[in-house]
């Protein structure tokens, strides 16, 4: 198709051409390419705009470690995605793929001027830049790093894509589907186990991809690696390849990233896009080989400097040569591979530069034979192109002298400074590493987890070193399982095992401030950038790599880590491991959003609760509004009213008859045990010693810290049994509160608590009428005034069914809340209902609610406290027990802030006109003449219009507000700023005599 794809060569499909966009352009393909592969097929290598200095990139690498070739992606109905690696995004008929941080075009990109300012962005530039004037950092600084942050361009469209997860367990989890990944799991598999095998590419194999000529048992590589796959998926071997092991938890969990429908041009639109794995392995064999260290030198990232390693990857996977004339420049054995590959399949290999005065005898003979020239001893000490390398500037290194450079034509420069064992995963476990001086790396050291490490991930080269290693972990994993494995080793002829040396930078003819050497391709991080954070001050490989972003972001270090931390150390003089090594976190790469949301997005972002009585408010007509997980009836509409007008119905009929609530969201706890009354002594401020079976009470609840987390009434059902009601939203954390303490502080005490929010229906009737209305159908209980007054609870039956009757008011009315098992609740709501309309009944619904508890001064956690008001701030002070010794809380309450003048408390806001709703969350000033900006002294938690009042009434939180009766405050509102006077927080009723009616 083009002069850089080698006919027949790779495992592309040949004869399967594929079409696709690349900046709006067509390109051609082969099914079986990546975007990068299908682009260098035809000569290109510039991909991308490196991201702080725009300057032009193309791919250094040939898989996920890529930190330059990155793209956005369109796959038709508004799917798009920004950052795809195109070394990794297999091409398919349809695919429409974008260059990214560049303006107006690639090839010309204005953004491209801060290359040429480059002094003026060193490291830790904006630390010291954006500091002065101060003045331009709202109008100047801020927007500026806004419009520069981020690379790509964000979706603007919903995901149209679904996304699953799911579970699984195995005996054995193989990470790395190379020759020892694959020996581990045959291994592990012939010992009887089940085995799940994982890679992130298309196909197994690893290196063997790329290294055809390999024979093992007298197998051509591929050949074999067929023939092992047939032989796993014998054994019942779980085989999975696009999967990315993202993170590596504790007891074992690895999580997976499998990828489903990237490569498709139609794909079913019921499978999802991703598939979230949480993989529980009993053992775990890390098979993830190495990484291609990068050399530092001065224009090593022009597009067309590889690694010599991905150049070798391109040709033998994918058919495709990377250039016509090659350099190549290597401290390591395994260049000159790449090399012989490359000029067998036509590329010129004009040099092969080592930095070794004396490369191996066998492979100077192999290169003699092939006529390329050899320069042993000699460096590289610059590089010329603007959107392509064009030549590479060579110098004799003699006695540690370098010599006169000469000039090199090529159009691509391939370079390989060593491999460095991938260590994430094993990372993440938090085991310990140590040292190899003669590896000039870390290798994994103690272990943490049921693990082992195989082949090159532990410093093991070649072919025949990794398979034979792989079985032997796969032997080792059997073994801890408490099975028998049998290893043997196996022959591997052609075999390219190679050693190295590693630099810190190649020594150059250059000046050190000049030298543009990237050590981090993807933050534009130079070694000079490196040896300046320590010149500042910067000791710490951890303070290093923050200032000056070096292995930070999506590439997690993969390339830059061990080459930033050699910098470091000579910079700072001392030996790489005293210094240490930055962390690796999860996800090793990448991942969506939708992967980890999984299912849970739309109406399924969060379970939807439902009470039973949900569907017969749906069908009259009631609007609902989300609380905390539950669907709530937020109001009951009828024809042509406006939210006001039913609200102002409801609260109008339930405060002049009666009303119907469903109740049945408030959290609810079963406090049992022969220690429950000291249990709630301790939890609660409130005394519960004296309080009889058949009473409830006000309970109020604390944090260690003194501030009010939750509140409820409360039941005593028995000496042993309390009914505890929690608020809505509450109901989880308060179980986890309760648990907490009792199995950490207090595990002596005898009680046990129970969930039974969901078991009970909660039907709550207040007004006037609310007795006449209930009485006829309650069984077993005397429910007159005398009999069961305001704070009683009893157990009878209502309609027949069996219930706990609490006469208890969130409104300031008569009221009663009837709890009935939940299969019930619909049923005697409705019964309830048609007994009601002699009363001219009104349902209503969470907002009513709000109006009338606050008219009533009622608070609600969560909306009228802030997660810092005590009780004495929300005017609830005497709900602490006075002689109590201790409950959670108490000692905080002592503390001199917290009692302490000008808290802001609870108060009560009366707009002057009489007719402004306040907004909730507006700020309250004292002083509306002061200059902006100004004090603000707190803020409107509740506001409503009030039938009961006659006009609109609000809370609000305010500074020494129990202080300020009668002053006037000001409320900055879009239209003007309102007066409000404050006032009491009881609107309604202050004496309390509707409740006793």
């Amino acid at each position: 198709m083009t002069d850089f794809r080698v006919p027949g060569r790779g495992r592309v499909d040949h004869d399967r051409p594929v079409k696709f966009r690349f900046d709006g352009e067509t390109i051609h393909g082969l099914s079986g390419d990546t975007v990068a592969s299908a682009l260098l097929a035809q000569g290109r290598h510039l991909m991308g705009r490196s991201f702080k200095y725009h300057r032009p990139r193309g791919p250094v690498a040939a898989g996920s470690e890529e930190p330059n070739a990155l793209i956005g992606t369109s796959r038709g109905r508004g799917r798009f995605e920004p950052n795809t690696r195109a070394t990794v995004q297999e091409i398919f008929p349809g695919l429409k793929a974008t260059s990214q941080n560049k303006y107006p075009s690639l090839k010309f990109d204005i953004g491209a001027v801060n290359d040429r300012a480059y002094m003026l962005f060193s490291a830790g530039f904006y630390y010291k830049t954006f500091m002065w004037p101060r003045s331009f950092w709202d109008r100047v600084y801020e927007p500026f790093i806004r419009a520069a942050a981020g690379l790509g361009v964000s979706p603007d469209k919903v995901d149209p894509d679904h996304y699953a997860s799911r579970n699984l367990h195995t005996d054995v989890l193989v990470v790395g589907a190379g020759p020892a990944g694959l020996a581990a799991a045959r291994t592990a598999a012939e010992a009887g186990l089940r085995v799940t095998l994982v890679d992130e590419n298309a196909e197994v194999g690893g290196t063997l991809l790329s290294e055809p000529q390999a024979m093992i048992g007298g197998q051509a590589a591929w050949d074999w690696v067929a023939a092992e796959l047939a032989a796993l998926e014998a054994l019942g071997v779980r085989v999975m390849t696009r999967t990315t092991a993202i993170g590596y938890y504790h007891q074992n969990m690895v999580g997976l990233c499998q990828k489903l429908t990237d490569h498709l041009e139609t794909p079913n639109p019921d499978m999802p896009r991703e598939r979230l794995w949480r993989v529980r392995a009993s053992q775990v064999v890390l098979a993830q080989g190495a990484l291609e260290k990068p050399l530092v030198f001065d224009g090593n990232d022009r597009p067309g400097v590889m690694l010599a390693g991905s150049a070798q990857t391109f040709l033998n996977r994918y058919g495709v040569r990377v250039g016509d004339r090659a350099v190549v420049v290597t401290s390591h054995d395994s260049a000159w591979y790449a090399a012989f590959d490359l000029a067998d399949a036509g590329t010129r290999i004009a040099a092969i530069v080592d930095t070794r005065v004396e490369p191996r005898p066998d492979l100077m003979a192999e290169a003699a034979a092939r006529r390329i020239k050899v320069l042993a001893g000699h460096t590289v000490s610059g590089t010329a192109g603007r959107l392509r390398v064009k030549s590479v500037r060579v110098n004799r290194v003699s006695g540690g002298t370098v010599g006169f450079g000469r000039q090199i034509d090529c159009d691509c420069l391939l370079m390989s400074g060593g491999w460095t064992p991938s260590l994430h995963l094993f990372s993440h476990t938090k085991g310990s590493l140590k040292w190899n001086e003669t590896q000039n790396t870390f290798l994994p050291d103690h272990v943490t987890e049921a693990c082992q490490i195989a082949g090159a991930g532990r410093g093991l080269w070649g072919i025949g070193a990794a398979l034979n290693d792989g079985a032997a972990m796969g032997a080792a994993a059997a073994r801890a399982l408490g099975r028998e494995a049998e290893v043997g080793t196996t022959d591997v002829g052609n075999d390219r095992p190679g050693t190295g040396t590693s630099h810190t930078e190649l020594p150059t003819d250059r000046s050190a401030a000049r030298a543009r050497a990237f050590v981090d391709f993807q933050n534009d991080v130079t070694a000079k950038d490196l040896r300046l954070a320590v010149r500042e001050g910067m000791r710490s490989i951890e303070h290093v790599k923050r200032y000056t972003t070096n292995g930070m972001a999506t590439d997690q270090g993969k390339m830059s880590n061990i080459n930033g931390l050699n910098i470091a150390a000579d910079a700072l003089g001392k030996p790489a491991p005293q210094v240490g090594l930055t962390t690796f976190r999860p996800p090793y790469t990448p991942t969506t959003f939708g992967a980890f949301a999984g299912y849970h997005r739309g109406t399924h972002f969060e379970a939807t609760r439902k009470t039973p009585i949900d569907g017969w408010a749906e069908e009259n007509g009631a609007v609902f509004e989300p609380v905390s997980q539950w669907r709530r009836a937020w109001y009951f509409p009828r024809k042509g009213e406006s939210m006001d007008d039913a609200v102002l119905r409801e609260c109008r009929t339930t405060r002049e008859s009666v009303g119907m609530f469903d109740a049945s969201t408030l959290g609810k706890i079963e406090v049992v045990g022969p220690d429950a009354v000291e249990f709630m002594n301790r939890m609660y401020t409130n005394p519960w010693t004296k309080l009889q079976p058949g009473r409830a009470r006000y309970g109020l609840l604390l944090g260690d810290d003194g501030f009010i987390r939750d509140d409820g009434v409360i039941g005593r059902l028995s000496d042993d049994r309390f009914h505890v009601t929690t608020t809505t939203g509450g109901a989880a954390r308060v179980l986890n509160m309760m648990e907490d303490y009792l199995q950490t502080e207090w595990p002596d005490l005898k009680v046990w608590l129970t969930s039974t929010t969901e078991q009970w229906a909660t039907i709550a009737l207040n007004g006037p009428n609310a007795r006449k209305l209930l009485e006829p159908f309650v069984e077993g209980l005397d429910i007159s005034p005398e009999a069961f007054p305001h704070m009683a609870v009893g157990e009878c039956t209502v309609a027949g069914i069996p219930a706990r009757l609490f006469r208890v008011s969130f409104t300031g009315e008569l009221g009663f809340e009837v709890n009935i098992p939940a299969r019930h609740g619909r049923a005697l709501w409705e019964t309830l209902f048609a007994a009601g309309q002699a009363f001219d009944i009104c349902t209503y619904g969470t907002e009513t609610m709000h109006v009338l508890r606050a008219e009533k001064g009622y608070i609600i956690v969560g909306q009228d406290t802030d997660g810092t008001v005590t009780p004495q701030d929300a005017g609830i002070g005497w709900a602490i027990g006075k002689a109590k010794p201790d409950f959670v809380g108490k000692r905080a309450l002592q503390r001199p802030d917290l009692v302490a003048e000008g808290r802001k408390q609870l108060v009560g806001l009366l707009t002057a006109d009489g007719a402004t709703r306040l907004e909730e969350g507006a700020q309250i000033v004292l002083d509306p003449k002061q200059p902006v900006p100004m004090k603000m002294v707190g803020h409107v938690t509740s506001s409503y219009r009030s039938v009961a009042a006659g006009r609109p009434i609000a809370l609000a939180l305010l500074e020494g507000g129990h202080a300020r009766m009668g002053e006037t405050v000001h409320i900055p509102m879009p239209h003007g700023v309102v007066a409000a006077t404050v006032t009491g927080t009881v609107f309604h009723d202050p004496e309390g005599a509707r409740l006793k009616l």
